[in-house]
């Protein structure tokens, strides 16, 4: 566990922001007025989540391929993603509720994360 902390610190801090930020309540701003701005926020997060993970993974594997990537920067924080919905659907007393749209802005940002990924390490083998 250590070891896995150690090669991938900000994605851990990461994802427990994410998780305390799905279970807490969300208070009223001038944005909740925007149409859809909770998707769009779980796009947002997705993404820059599995661009973290993709980047300490590809750190640590720095021989990694496209294929390699599909795992930990698009499949883990997808389950995240679902598991956060079902935990909120069923574990808040009605504070946050479980939205299935919500989970698909995850896989949405995690999937433009991982092509961004994939791009990156065809880039660097190709200059390699």
């Amino acid at each position: 566990m250590r070891r896995f902390i150690r090669n991938y610190p900000f994605s851990v801090v990461f994802a427990v922001f994410i998780w305390v930020i799905c279970l807490i309540p969300i208070p009223e701003t001038p944005l909740s007025d925007v149409r859809l701005i909770d998707k769009w926020t779980h796009i947002a997060l997705y993404f820059v989540f599995s661009c973290i993970v993709g980047h300490e993974y590809f750190r640590t594997n720095k021989k990694a391929t496209p294929r390699q990537l599909v795992l930990p920067e698009w499949l883990i924080p997808i389950i995240m993603g679902g598991l956060i919905e079902i935990v909120q659907a069923t574990c808040t007393n009605g504070v946050r509720s479980g939205d299935w749209l919500d989970w698909l802005g995850d896989a949405i940002g995690s999937t433009i994360a991982l092509l961004l990924g994939i791009a990156m390490v065809k880039i660097r083998a190709r200059h390699s």
